[in-house]
C-alpha cells in the first residue's frame, strides 16, 4: 500500500511551487488549505511546521517543509516521474535548487523590502553578495538553456522557474531576456496548468477570512 501524500498549503503563498511539483509527480495526494494566523497557527499544524507556514508535506510518517526540500524529496520519493538527475550527474541540479533558495529568494524579498547591500563589507555579510550579483549569475547560467541542470527538466526548473516567474510578475525581478526565455515554455508544461487550475479553484473555494 502505497503511503498517503498530504499537501498543505494556501493558493497564495509558495505552496503554489510545490502543487506544480506535485503535479509533475503525477501521484495522488490530499491538499489541505490552511489559513494565514488562523490554522496554520494551530496546535495540530504547529506539530507538523513549528514556524506556522505553508508549504508542507506529509508523506506517510515523513514531514517535510520549506519548498525547495519538498521539491528535492519528491524527486527522490517518486523517481520513476524523472524529475532528479542521476545521483552522479547532480552537481548543477544541488547547486542552481540551492542557489535560487539560499540566495536568489533572499536577495528578491530584500530587494523588494528596499533594503540594498551597497558596500563590500555588507556584501561579504550576505550570503548573496547583492541583488545584482545573484541575478547576474543566474542570468549568465541561464543564457541559452532551456533546463537548469543538463538537458532534462526536473525538480530545481520546477523551483528556479516559479521563482522567477512570480519575482517577474510582480516586478521584484527584472525582465530580462534570459529569464523570459527560460520561464516561458515551462509554464505551458501540462502539469503547471493543472496546477494553476486547481490553485485557481482553491481561491475561488476559500473562505475569503483565511487569505
Amino acid at each position: 500500500m502505497s503511503k498517503e501524500l498530504i499537501f498543505y498549503t494556501n493558493p497564495q503563498s509558495r505552496g503554489n511551487t510545490v502543487h506544480w511539483m506535485l503535479e509533475e509527480v503525477g501521484q495522488p495526494y490530499e491538499t489541505r488549505v490552511m489559513g494565514f494566523g488562523t490554522t496554520m497557527k494551530s496546535p495540530d499544524y504547529l506539530a507538523i511546521n513549528p514556524m506556522g507556514k505553508v508549504p508542507a508535506i506529509r508523506h506517510g510518517d515523513v514531514v517535510v517543509t520549506e519548498a525547495a526540500a519538498i521539491c528535492a524529496y519528491l524527486a527522490d520519493a517518486f523517481p520513476e516521474a524523472g524529475l532528479a538527475p542521476a545521483p552522479a550527474d547532480r552537481g548543477n541540479y544541488y547547486r542552481w535548487l540551492f542557489f535560487t533558495a539560499a540566495c536568489a529568494e533572499p536577495a528578491m524579498s530584500d530587494h523588494a523590502a528596499g533594503w540594498k547591500v551597497d558596500t563590500a563589507e555588507m556584501q561579504r555579510q550576505f550570503g548573496y553578495g547583492s541583488f545584482e550579483m545573484t541575478y547576474d549569475a543566474l542570468a549568465d547560467w541561464l543564457d541559452g538553456r532551456s533546463c537548469i541542470a543538463g538537458d532534462r527538466f526536473s525538480a530545481a526548473d520546477v523551483y528556479v522557474a516559479s521563482l522567477l516567474n512570480f519575482g517577474m510578475a510582480f516586478s521584484v525581478i527584472p525582465r530580462r531576456p534570459e529569464f523570459e526565455a527560460y520561464v516561458t515554455p515551462l509554464l505551458e508544461r501540462p502539469a503547471k496548468k493543472r496546477a494553476d487550475a486547481r490553485i485557481s479553484e482553491l481561491m475561488a473555494e476559500s473562505d475569503p477570512a483565511v487569505m
